[in-house]
C-alpha cells in the first residue's frame, strides 16, 4: 500500500497491517503528548513518519528490514526468479520431515501440559481470590455486627472488661478464617487432583512412545482402565465398595467446602452435605453465592450417585430374578429323588414316583437337564395327571460337571436316575458313562443307588465295571423286547406285566425281616397274608436275588425277601396258618409245538430276540420277519450283530419284505396262520416316539381289520380237577410241588386277572376255565 490518495486499498486493514511497498524511512521516534497526530486523519496531509503510531512504526521498520535482506538475497542468486526457486524447493523435499513431525508432537504436547497446568493454577487462584473477597465481605459485616454488640455492652459493663473482649474477638476470627480458608483451597485440589493424574499419565505415556519410538504399546490410561475393570469384574463387592468410596469423599468434600464458605462447624457441615447427598431438594434453602455454589455441586454429585445405586440394586434384582428362572439357585433337599437327563420316557417316571410317594404324603423329585428351566416346567404341566403331593423341582445344568450336581444335592438324594437320551444308541450310552464317571467323582459320596438306562446291552458290562455295585442298569430295549416275546407266546401277560412293574397295583418290594432268620421258604411262602413271596435277596452273595428259591432254603442273618404286594406298608408277616397242601391231581406235561410268528418291524436288536426265541420253541417252528429291509441287508446287520443263522436250532427264518402300513402288503401274509404277532417300533422311526408309536398303531388297526375278530385268550388248568373247593394257599402249595409259584389268577367271565388276592384263606370252587399266573423257572 502506498500513501497515494488514489490507491483504491484505503481500508482499516491496510492500516494496521502495512504491505511490503509501504517503505517507510526509520527515523528517530519522538514523544508526543497524544499518542495520535493532532492534524487532520487524510492520507495527503500524511506526509511525515513521526505522525505513525509507535506500533505501526516498528512494523514497518521490521518490513523494512526483511525487504532489505531479501533484495540482498536475490542479487546474490544472480537473477533467479522465484518460480525457479519453488520448483527447486518441491523437487527436492528435506529429509528431516520425520524428525521435524517428532519435535512439532513434543512440542504440541508440552504446549498442551502447560496450557492444562497453567488453567489449573489459573481456577485455583481465581476461585481463592473470590473466596478471599467473600470472606472479607463477611468479616467485615461480622465485625460491624460484633462492633455495635459491643457498644451496647460497654454501656453496661465496665471498660476493661470491655476491652479485653475486644482485643480476643479479632484474634479468634483471624484464625478461623484461616482455618475456612484451608478447608476450601484443600477441597478444590481434591477435586482437581482426578483431572491432573490423569494428565500427568498421559504426559508419560506420550513422552515413554517418544523417547522408546514405539506405537504399538499401551499407555497408561489404557493400563491403569484395564485394572479397574479387572477389579470390577473380578470381586463380587467392588461395585458397592466403588460407589460407597465414592460418597464418602463427596459427603468429605461438599464438608469442607459448607466449611470454607459457612459460619457452620465442620460437623454441621458435613451433615449439611449429607443432607444435600441424600436430598437434592435441601440446597434451596442456601444463601449466599458461596452456600449455594456448594450446594448445587454437592447436590448434583448426589443425584448422580443415587442413580448408579439404583443401577445397582436393580442390575442385582434382575440378575437375581433371571438366575431363579433359569434354574441357576442350589437344591437344599434331602432323600429326594434326582434324574438327570430328559426323555419321552419322563412322564411315565413322574407318574410311577407320585404314586409311589403318594403313601408318605408326597415327596420331591429333582429334575436337571441340559434345557431351560421355563421350557421343562411348561412341558411337566402339560402331564395329565395327579401328582398326588410329590413336588417336581426342574434345574437347567449338565451332569457331566460336578458343580452343577452339587447345585441338585447329589449327595443327600435318596435315589439317582440316569436316563438314557433320544437319538444313537452308542452316543446315549457313552454320556450315560459319563455321567456315571462323574457321579463316582462326588466328594461327599452318595448316599443313594444309582439306576441308569442303557440303550445297548452291549455297553452294560461298561457302566458296571465304572460304577460297581453302586450302579444298576436297565436296558429298555433289550427288556422291552424280551417282555414282547413272553407276551406273544402267552396272551394276556402284558396286563400283568403292566400290574406288576407299574405303582399303581402290586409292586415288587424289598424288605428285612429279622424273624425269618432260621425259617425255610417254605414257611416264608404262607406267612404274608397281604403279599406272596416270590424269592430271597442273599446276602452272602452281595445281595444277588434268587426268585423261586427251593423249599428247603434257609434265610440267614442279613437276607431280604422279595414279595408282590400293594404298598410297602401294606403288608407284614403273621403267624403261620394252618394249611394243607395235598397232592396235584395229575402229572401234567404239555408237549411244546411248532409255532409261526410274525415280526411286523425291524429292530437293532434283532439278533437277541431271534436267540430268545430259538431258546423257547419247539423244533421245526417258523419265525417271520415282515420289514422294508431287503434280505441281503438283513442277513449282514444279524451277522454284524453275532448271530450265525446256521446254528439256529428250532427256528427256521422267512424273510419278507414289504411295508407293514400299506394293507396290499400285510393281506399278502398268511395272517391267519401266525399264533403270535409282534409289531415292533421300526428302526427307521425310532428317534422319535411319537413316530413310531404312530406307525405301530397304524399296523396294529390294518391287522385286527383284516383278521376280522380278536384274538381269543384261553388257559388250561394243571393243579386242581374240576369243581375242586380249594383256598388259594392251598393251590400255592399245590404249585410248589411244579417248583412254581402262584401269584394271581384270571376267571375264565373275567376280564382281567388278580394279582395278589385278598382272602387267601377263603376256598372257593375253581374251574378248569380259570387261568393261574404263575412264577416259574421254565415253562
Amino acid at each position: 500500500m502506498t500513501l497515494n490518495t488514489e490507491s483504491p486499498s484505503t481500508s482499516n486493514r491496510d492500516w494496521f497491517f502495512p504491505s511490503q511497498s509501504f517503505n517507510v524511512p526509520r527515523s528517530p521516534a519522538r514523544r508526543f503528548s497524544s499518542p495520535y497526530p493532532r492534524t487532520t486523519t487524510s492520507f495527503q496531509n500524511f506526509t511525515s513518519p513521526l505522525a505513525v503510531p509507535r506500533t505501526l512504526r516498528r512494523r514497518i521498520s521490521h518490513r523494512h528490514r526483511i525487504q532489505n535482506s531479501a533484495g540482498a538475497t536475490t542479487d546474490e542468486i544472480g537473477g533467479k526468479s522465484n518460480d525457479a526457486v519453488l520448483i527447486q524447493s518441491e523437487e527436492c523435499p528435506s529429509s528431516g520431515n520425520k524428525t521435524t513431525t517428532s519435535a512439532h508432537k513434543k512440542y504440541t504436547d508440552f504446549v498442551r501440559w502447560r496450557m492444562a497446568c497453567v488453567i489449573a493454577m489459573v481456577v485455583v487462584c481465581f476461585t481463592s481470590l473470590l473466596h478471599k473477597n467473600f470472606s472479607l465481605q463477611y468479616q467485615v459485616s461480622d465485625l460491624q455486627d460484633e462492633f455495635s454488640t459491643l457498644n451496647a455492652r460497654l454501656r453496661h459493663c465496665n471498660i476493661s472488661d470491655s476491652i479485653d473482649i475486644i482485643d480476643s474477638t479479632p484474634e479468634h476470627n483471624i484464625s478461623s478464617a484461616s482455618l475456612k480458608n484451608t478447608a476450601l483451597i484443600l477441597s478444590l485440589m481434591m477435586l482437581s487432583l482426578p483431572l491432573v493424574f490423569i494428565k500427568y499419565m498421559e504426559y508419560v505415556s506420550n513422552v515413554r512412545r517418544l523417547l522408546d519410538n514405539t506405537t504399538e504399546e499401551l499407555s497408561l490410561n489404557k493400563r491403569l482402565a484395564y485394572r479397574v475393570d479387572v477389579f470390577l469384574s473380578f470381586h463380587p463387592y467392588a461395585k458397592p465398595l466403588t460407589l460407597l468410596i465414592a460418597t464418602l469423599l463427596l459427603i468429605s468434600l461438599g464438608g469442607l467446602a459448607l466449611f470454607g464458605v459457612t459460619d457452620d462447624s465442620i460437623a454441621d457441615c458435613l451433615w449439611l452435605s449429607w443432607t444435600y447427598v441424600a436430598n437434592s431438594g435441601n440446597h434451596a434453602n442456601s444463601e449466599g453465592i458461596g452456600p449455594r455454589l456448594v450446594s448445587v455441586s454437592v447436590s448434583f454429585g448426589g443425584m448422580l450417585i443415587f442413580a448408579m445405586m439404583l443401577g445397582l440394586v436393580s442390575d442385582a434384582i434382575s440378575e437375581k430374578f433371571d438366575s431363579l428362572r433359569k434354574g441357576r439357585s442350589e437344591v437344599v433337599e434331602q432323600n429326594h429323588t434326582l434324574i438327570l437327563g430328559w426323555s419321552d420316557k419322563l412322564g411315565s417316571l413322574l407318574n410311577q414316583l407320585a404314586i409311589a410317594n403318594e403313601s408318605l404324603g408326597g415327596g420331591t423329585v429333582v429334575v436337571m437337564a441340559e434345557r431351560d428351566k421355563e421350557e421343562m416346567e411348561l412341558d411337566i404341566a402339560k402331564m395329565e395327571f395327579d401328582f398326588r403331593g410329590t413336588s417336581v423341582i426342574c434345574r437347567s445344568g449338565s451332569p457331566l460337571i460336578l458343580a452343577d450336581l452339587k447345585k441338585v444335592s447329589v449327595s443327600k438324594a435318596r435315589a439317582v436316575v440316569v436316563l438314557a437320551e433320544d437319538g444313537n444308541a452308542d452316543q446315549s450310552d457313552a454320556r450315560a458313562l459319563r455321567t456315571v464317571l462323574s457321579l463316582t467323582g462326588v466328594k461327599e459320596g452318595l448316599r443313594g443307588h444309582i439306576v441308569v438306562e442303557l440303550s445297548d446291552l452291549d455297553n452294560e458290562v461298561l457302566v458296571k465295571l465304572v460304577g460297581g455295585d453302586l450302579v444298576e442298569t436297565v436296558v429298555a430295549h433289550d427288556v422291552i423286547g424280551r417282555l414282547m416275546i413272553q407276551c406273544a407266546r402267552q396272551p394276556g401277560l402284558a396286563q400283568i406285566w403292566e400290574d406288576i412293574l407299574g405303582f399303581e397295583n402290586c409292586e415288587f418290594y424289598i424288605k428285612k425281616w429279622p424273624q425269618f432268620h432260621g425259617m425255610q421258604f417254605e414257611e416264608v411262602l404262607i406267612s404274608f397274608p397281604d403279599a406272596i413271596p416270590c424269592g430271597i435277596k442273599v446276602a452272602s452273595s452281595g445281595g444277588k436275588i434268587i426268585l423261586n428259591p427251593d423249599d428247603s432254603y434257609l434265610l440267614q442273618e442279613g437276607d431280604e425277601v422279595l414279595v408282590i404286594a400293594e404298598d410297602d406298608d401294606s403288608y407284614a408277616p403273621a403267624p403261620l396258618p394252618m394249611v394243607q397242601g395235598g397232592n396235584l391231581p395229575k402229572n401234567i406235561i404239555i408237549p411244546k409245538t411248532t409255532e409261526r410268528i410274525l415280526f411286523c418291524g425291524w429292530r437293532r436288536d434283532m439278533e437277541d430276540m431271534i436267540l430268545v426265541l430259538d431258546a423257547f420253541l419247539a423244533h421245526g417252528s417258523e419265525l417271520w420277519m415282515f420289514n422294508e429291509v431287503c434280505e441281503k441287508e438283513r442277513e449282514k446287520k444279524l451277522t454284524d450283530g453275532g448271530l450265525d443263522i446256521s446254528r439256529l436250532v428250532n427256528i427256521i427264518l422267512v424273510n419278507r419284505e414289504g411295508n407293514a402300513v400299506i394293507r396290499r402288503h400285510l393281506e399278502s401274509l398268511p395272517l391267519e396262520s401266525f399264533g403270535s404277532i409282534l409289531i415292533l417300533a421300526d428302526e427307521s422311526v425310532e428317534d422319535s416316539a411319537i413316530q413310531a408309536d404312530s406307525r405301530s398303531l397304524a399296523t396294529l388297526l390294518l391287522i385286527r381289520d383284516i383278521q376280522g375278530n380278536e384274538m381269543q385268550i384261553r388257559g388250561a388248568d394243571l393243579y386242581l380237577c374240576e369243581g375242586e373247593e380249594l383256598s388259594f394257599y392251598e393251590v400255592l402249595l399245590r404249585a410248589r410241588q411244579r417248583r412254581e409259584i402262584v401269584i394271581g389268577y384270571r376267571l375264565a367271565n373275567a376280564e382281567k386277572a388278580i394279582i395278589n388276592p385278598p382272602a387267601k384263606t377263603e376256598r372257593r370252587r375253581w374251574s378248569v376255565k380259570d387261568v393261574f399266573v404263575i412264577i416259574a423257572d421254565k415253562e
